[in-house]
């Protein structure tokens, strides 16, 4: 990383009511780089994402996504969610549309495309995700690895800056979570820019360049995979990280 230019998030907070569930965050990454959240549940990662792409609303603090402040009132947030792809524990699909239905009708609606632009570039990107075979399928025909599978190729039908990505594997079968995270690898040797949040340090390890551990809504400890995971600064950071081995 150099400069974190790319994202920076400076001192965000939110409160949800009396609840304050993220305290003065900051990280910042470069394009091109892989950010990954770490945490115990309830710790305000999720959050974090979605006030990214403004999903969730932060009352203070600063998010600039390419130069631009994300939290300015006068900021397009639909063009926001244009530039930025979110994938999330659900699939969300439209159960009466096919896996090519599905993933094209953002760029249809949204960016404008004709139907055979727009299923042309909705077969390239299940292509991409290895689901050439099931352009046709509904997602009821699908396997949770698969319909996942849909949506990260949805997100990237869109041809976003930057990539978000909540728990994307956390309602698989484990036998299923090494297909999306597979695709997610190759995402990353493509040079996607991806903040993700996840449970699964192996991944972690294996793709960041920085990982991010907060709990009770504050960054504790910040740095790339090797030194966090393996010499980890914070009796906190540790204490996570060994319970965690503890149930792998």
């Amino acid at each position: 990383m150099t400069d974190d230019g790319f994202l920076r998030v400076s001192e965000v907070s939110k409160w949800y009511g009396d609840e304050q569930v993220l305290d003065e965050v900051s990280f910042g990454m470069d394009r091109g780089d892989v950010t990954v959240l770490i945490g115990p549940s309830g710790s305000g990662k999720s959050t974090m994402l979605r006030c990214v792409n403004r999903l969730a609303e932060a009352q203070e603090g600063s998010i600039t996504l390419d130069g631009e402040e994300v939290l300015s009132p006068d900021t397009d947030v639909d063009e926001l969610r244009r530039e930025v792809g979110m994938v999330f524990q659900s699939f969300n699909l439209f159960a009466h549309l096919t896996a090519v239905g599905n993933v094209a009708l953002g760029p249809r609606r949204v960016l404008g495309l004709s139907e055979d632009a727009a299923r042309d570039r909705a077969a390239d990107q299940l292509e991409r995700v290895g689901l050439a075979d099931q352009l046709d399928s509904y997602p009821a025909e699908l396997s949770g690895g698969q319909q996942q599978r849909v949506g990260i190729a949805r997100a990237l039908a869109m041809e976003p800056k930057l990539m978000l990505f909540d728990e994307p594997t956390s309602a698989l079968d484990p036998e299923l979570i090494g297909e999306v995270l597979e695709v997610m690898r190759g995402l990353v040797d493509d040079g996607m820019t991806m903040l993700v949040v996840t449970h699964e340090m192996s991944f972690a390890r294996a793709v960041a360049d920085e990982v991010v551990f907060l709990d009770d809504g504050r960054v504790v400890e910040r740095g790339p995979p090797e030194q966090l995971f393996e010499r980890p600064e914070r009796d906190r950071t540790a204490r996570f990280l060994d319970r965690i081995a503890s149930h792998e």
